[in-house]
């Protein structure tokens, strides 16, 4: 299995692309993110990668109707603020398929196995990297932790992994490769990849080096490249 995930980040109730997670750098804003999500599943999308940005920074969920919404939609997966394990339990029962687990999955480490192993498959643990070292906290803190410790962590786990490479997130400057050949060789979890994507030949990277999904944001809201295109690469 090979997907490509649709990105869907809100900020303010619109649908928005950042460029490295600072929210002071929008290169894109869609006032209508329903719809947004729709369009997605409209031209094939099977999965969508949702962010609650508003809660990455504000450290909880802001977005919670709105996701309820597109959980009817697709399988959905969602991350951004939650760092509460009853808030990720609310979204796996009204129908998200993913609950992403980044700053909780470095803070607590014990109650996030427990959860993990509650809900088997169903947890991603962001393994979100900056200058080789892991962030939390929408991006903004960084841990001396680095991104393969973090993945094995967890290897005791049915939990998938989501590697972001922060340094070229938004850049539309193709993906750093060998970092991803890293991860997805050094863990035995699988490992779905965002960050850097910007046309049909970087998802083939990622997918030639084992990866078992891309989520793809600012190329395609920028119109670097057309979903349809990248679907073709899907198993």
């Amino acid at each position: 299995m090979f997907r490509v995930i649709p990105a869907v980040d809100l900020k303010d109730r619109k649908a928005v692309q950042l460029v490295q997670g600072r929210r002071d750098r929008v290169i894109s804003e869609i006032d209508d993110p329903l719809e947004v999500a729709k369009m997605w599943v409209r031209k094939g999308a099977r999965v969508l990668h949702v962010i609650d940005l508003d809660g990455a920074f504000e450290g909880k969920l802001v977005h919670e109707r709105l996701i309820f919404e597109m959980a009817k939609l697709a399988e959905i997966q969602v991350g951004g603020g939650i760092r509460d394990l009853a808030v990720a339990e609310r979204l796996l029962n009204a129908g998200v398929d993913r609950v992403i687990l980044g700053t909780l999955a470095v803070k607590d480490v014990d109650a996030v196995k427990r959860f993990a192993r509650e809900n088997p498959g169903r947890v991603m643990i962001a393994v979100d990297s900056k200058k080789g070292k892991v962030v939390v906290e929408g991006w903004m803190r960084k841990t001396e932790i680095e991104p393969i410790e973090l993945a094995k962590i967890y290897e005791d786990c049915e939990v998938s992994l989501l590697y972001t490479n922060v340094d070229v997130e938004g850049l539309m400057s193709g993906v750093e490769i060998d970092k991803i050949s890293e991860i997805v060789e050094k863990t035995s979890l699988p490992v779905y990849v965002a960050g850097g994507i910007s046309d049909v030949k970087d998802v083939r990277a990622v997918k030639m080096c084992g990866a078992v999904g891309v989520v793809i944001g600012s190329a395609l809201y920028l119109g670097k490249v057309k979903l349809e295109d990248l679907l073709g690469e899907e198993e």
